[in-house]
């Protein structure tokens, strides 16, 4: 497995990781992670071990959310790295995520075990803020 057809494979697992959590289909989101898959949250500071465990924290995590996928992007690994030990690179996605009337972007960084499945997971979940002051007459609100 070369390193372009790995960080290929991960983006679209990733693809299908997203899709499945906007459907809500527990299985199909379940059948992306590799059994001992690794989800982290550094501005909290948990972390979530196993797919069983991560898998229901996305279950049990309340209210009517959805999530938009913006954008993904996948990058190879290092020269090497990939082909002599069989990880893929590693894929990025922005998201949007609505909660009723409340907004948010996550970016998250996923990186794949030998068969493709999802072996890590870390997100961030950054808080909007305004922009200082004094700046109004460079920038362009939207």
């Amino acid at each position: 497995m070369t390193s372009t057809t790995s960080t290929t494979d991960l983006r679209r697992t990733v693809e299908r990781f997203w899709a499945a959590t906007e459907s809500r289909d527990w299985t199909a989101f379940a059948e992306t992670l590799a059994e001992d898959v690794v989800y982290e949250l550094p501005q909290t500071r948990e972390r979530i071990r196993g797919r069983e465990r991560y898998v229901e924290f996305n279950r049990e995590y309340p209210g009517d959310w959805h999530a938009r996928v913006e954008r993904i992007v996948a990058e190879p690994g290092r020269a090497g790295d990939s082909e002599q030990s069989g990880r893929p690179g590693q894929v990025v996605s922005w998201t949007h995520v609505t909660m009723g009337q409340e907004e948010m972007h996550a970016i998250s960084f996923f990186t794949g075990d030998a068969d493709g499945r999802i072996a890590a997971v870390t997100d961030f979940w950054p808080e909007p803020y305004e922009p200082p002051a004094g700046r109004v007459h460079l920038v362009e609100r939207y």
